[in-house]
């Protein structure tokens, strides 16, 4: 590091108050903090927003819907990014910023809602992994050996091995590359397979069915979506690894993500929806026809990104746990697999 940017990181170490944590901190450029963002964004769920956004919608709801989000999100982001710092510390939780600005009671609501929210996502990149890997197996005729109870128990154990292979997130690094080419393979193949399937379709249809009451609660479902589509529910936490300036950094994976991120959530939403209507599946690879390897490769891309994806939302967890019980380094060590600080360890240890 030159002498003037090493002045300028320890000046601002001076001035901004960063909170003990046992994972790293300013450590990771912008670009790996967008990079972040965008698996997020065009993680497995994409493959379903076809069927559950703009099947509920329609064309003018699906997109005006889209559109709206994506503005919003953008905002609320920047805005969430730009607090990072608030009051000479910077908040590296949610629940931390959600605290200093609202006072104690906010930190338990942020606290509680927020790992609601990770637990779900979590839990829905369990049953897309599983489901990825039993259409995988469906391909070549095996759906009924494995069930798809057995495939979500192998994404599991798969989620288990990479979480103790990756202590926290700025160790991802390479495994973003891989995530970005994961995710292309299966958006890619599922447009392709799809626009094919649309130009050799009869004219479908794009109309809303269903009862009024049943409407009102899929548009309410398909509006969730669209909140989640754009939002990790983490954005401090991800904005913590970023070097500093942290906000003037962040800014700038928001904007990537915004932009170029964005581009193959929306082509795979919209072709989706254009090839196959009212008919268009919650999991697009199921409407898909073509070359079982190729729908193979698909699937298993699509089961191999849900594990790295579900890596990034578990990690506020696994700061919290590292946090409290100073778990550090390998996480087979033996004070680690114990959960004993690891102060006191090292004092069982000298014994």
């Amino acid at each position: 590091m030159i002498p003037e940017a090493r002045n300028e990181a320890e000046d601002y170490m001076l001035t901004v108050e960063v909170p003990e944590t046992a994972h790293a901190v300013s450590t990771d450029s912008w670009l790996q903090a967008s990079f972040v963002l965008t698996t997020g964004v065009n993680s497995v769920f994409v493959l379903g927003y076809s069927g559950t956004i703009m099947v509920p919608l329609g064309w003018i709801g699906g997109i005006v819907g889209l559109m709206l989000a994506t503005i919003v999100s953008l905002n609320a982001n920047i805005l969430v990014a730009k607090l990072h710092e608030h009051g000479g510390k910077r908040h590296i939780r949610y629940r931390d910023l959600a605290a200093q600005i609202y006072g104690r009671r906010a930190y338990t609501i942020t606290l509680a809602t927020q790992y609601v929210n990770l637990f779900m996502i979590n839990i829905g990149f369990l049953i897309l992994g599983g489901s990825a890997l039993k259409a995988c197996f469906a391909v070549f005729n095996y759906e009924h050996t494995m069930k798809l109870p057995y495939c979500i128990a192998i994404t599991g154990f798969a989620c288990a091995l990479f979480a103790i292979s990756i202590p926290h997130l700025s160790a991802l690094r390479v495994w973003l590359g891989c995530s970005t080419v994961l995710g292309l393979i299966y958006i890619i193949v599922a447009c392709v397979l799809a626009a094919k399937d649309g130009i050799n379709a009869p004219p479908r249809d794009y109309r809303i069915h269903g009862k009024s009451s049943s409407r009102i609660f899929t548009t309410i479902g398909a509006s969730a979506n669209l909140v989640f589509a754009f939002n990790t529910g983490m954005l401090p936490e991800i904005q913590a690894t970023v070097r500093e300036p942290a906000v003037r950094n962040m800014l700038k994976a928001l904007y990537f993500q915004f932009t170029v991120g964005v581009v193959p959530m929306f082509a795979i939403t919209f072709i989706g929806y254009w090839a196959y209507g009212a008919e268009t599946s919650t999991y697009l690879l199921n409407s898909v026809s073509g070359p079982l390897w190729i729908k193979a490769s698909a699937n298993i891309s699509a089961f191999l990104q849900s594990i790295i994806c579900l890596h990034i939302f578990a990690s506020p967890t696994y700061e919290y746990l590292d946090t409290k019980f100073g778990i550090r380094g390998s996480a087979l060590q033996l004070n680690n697999l114990s959960f004993v600080d690891s102060k006191q360890y090292h004092v069982f240890a000298d014994l």
